[in-house]
């Protein structure tokens, strides 16, 4: 019996050096990667949370104190921390913030703080609801992309290990 040269059938090779150091590294991108997700979730979103609450209603703080305040950019993402300092009746409030935004800039930014007078434990910076779409839009688009290399990544080894079993 011939086989007809119009019919053929694709052949599927199993990927070559799939041994358990490629499983090491794949996964150890997966867990790096998670804990950039987790960074994000803990350190960045309650920052863009919280200033969506306030952004109407926030004022502008004379007295309030920044410190520890630093921007640092890699080409076009910017990552600013400060720790704000803000006297209310009740006590003295501080709070650490992180944003992270994208976008040409070159030199300094200056900051004032604000605060809504009713949520004065969201104190925040002008700097902070300048950018806020900025800021929103950059969360979502890296958490989205992190989380879909995560999936491809753990998705590409199943289907490695079982071509190759």
């Amino acid at each position: 019996m011939t086989t007809s040269p119009d019919h053929t059938a694709p052949l599927r090779l199993p990927p070559r050096g799939q041994g358990w150091i490629n499983t090491f590294w794949v996964l150890f991108g997966v867990v790096a990667l998670g804990a950039i997700l987790v960074a994000a979730g803990v350190y960045t979103a309650p920052a863009v949370l919280s200033d969506w609450q306030v952004r109407d209603a926030a004022q502008s703080v004379p007295d309030a104190r920044v410190s520890d305040g630093k921007c640092t950019s890699k080409i076009v993402i910017h990552i600013c921390d400060a720790t704000l300092a803000l006297r209310t009746a009740a006590g003295t409030v501080t709070r650490r913030v992180n944003y992270v935004f994208t976008g040409v800039h070159v030199g300094d930014y200056s900051i004032a703080v604000m605060a809504d007078p009713s949520r004065p434990d969201l104190v925040t910076t002008d700097l902070g609801l300048d950018r806020l779409w900025n800021r929103t839009i950059t969360l979502l688009v890296g958490a989205t992309a992190i989380a879909a290399c995560i999936f491809a990544a753990l998705l590409a080894l199943v289907r490695n290990r079982r071509a190759a079993g």
